[in-house]
């Protein structure tokens, strides 16, 4: 089983040095920990339930950008692109130039999109729930096609490139993962089926029951359209305060390696978290010393 991490917030106790000097640090201490993954969300503005629209949020590409230059291992991407961000030949272009110049280490994770409040405030277009994930099905056959180097001019309802042309080309083969974010059963999870590599679920949001419910659906999905459901990488995130001792009700080593072992019996591959204390050493110290080392001899069911 592997272990993510994903950054949440950029509001940091201001003792823990410039913000930019701090979150290099935070990469670096990941990769370090053995960690497999490192997610940034993608958002104009901080989002309800992690902080006030007003704490700092950066462009995230740029912070996948500056997180490759700090690191050689750790494997890169955004929990999830809105489609409505960027346009679908440029967002591929982006996510190829991160793949390129990490040395293959980029996912494109993408989604489609849901908080009009930062849309509405920068000026960007934030079309009605079904157009979006029109949107998303198009931005996700265009993905492919440039990726397969296919430059026939593409037609789409939404989109229109007359020359999809994608030069270089990715590092990652046949092309950097694609993960789709969201556990809707009748659109998101049909897509996840026909274009997806990996598929997330927020724990957040959901108990363990339900996804296991939704991986469920995702595999009537895969035998409709007749893809191998092992084919497809199952992860999920989860907030986990993580501490030596437990205190202030938060987690221990050992509370934490048994939910993962939990989430390998229902055929998860990746758990990626997020970490209120993220800023310290101490979550760090413990997953290179106890959490990994136990967590990579654990079995994902079905593997």
């Amino acid at each position: 089983m592997r272990i993510g991490l994903q950054v949440t917030s950029f509001t940091w106790p201001k003792h823990y040095g410039s913000l930019g000097e701090t979150f290099g640090l935070i990469a670096q201490r990941a990769e370090r920990a053995g960690l497999f993954s490192l997610w940034v969300m993608d958002h104009f503005f901080q989002i309800p339930g992690v902080g006030p629209a007003e704490h700092e949020m950066l462009e995230s590409y740029s912070v996948l950008a500056f997180a490759a230059a700090q690191t050689n291992r750790i494997k890169l991407g955004t929990m999830v692109t809105g489609v409505t961000y960027r346009y679908p030949g440029l967002l591929v272009k982006t996510v190829t130039t991160l793949d390129v110049l990490s040395g293959g280490r980029a996912y494109l994770g993408i989604g489609a999109g849901w908080y009009e409040e930062e849309h509405r405030s920068l000026g960007v277009p934030f079309p009605p729930t079904s157009e979006r994930f029109e949107r998303l099905k198009e931005t996700l056959e265009i993905a492919h096609q440039m990726w397969k180097g296919d430059e026939q001019p593409y037609q789409g309802n939404h989109y229109q490139l007359a020359r999809p042309l994608c030069s270089p080309s990715s590092v990652s083969q046949p092309h950097p993962p694609i993960l789709i974010g969201g556990a809707g059963e009748r659109k998101t999870l049909r897509l996840v089926a026909q274009y997806g590599d990996a598929c997330n679920f927020s724990l957040t949001s959901m108990g363990l029951d339900e996804a296991q419910h939704k991986l469920g659906v995702l595999r009537e999905h895969c035998q409709t359209i007749g893809r191998p459901y092992r084919d497809i990488e199952k992860t999920i995130i989860k907030r986990i305060h993580l501490t030596r001792d437990g205190r202030e009700e938060s987690w221990t080593p050992d509370t934490t390696i048994a939910y993962f072992r939990e989430l390998a019996a229902m055929g998860i591959d990746q758990a990626i978290v997020s970490l209120p204390n993220v800023s310290d050493l101490e979550p760090f110290e413990l997953f290179a010393t106890e959490i990994i080392p136990a967590v990579e001899q654990i079995k994902v069911a079905g593997r």
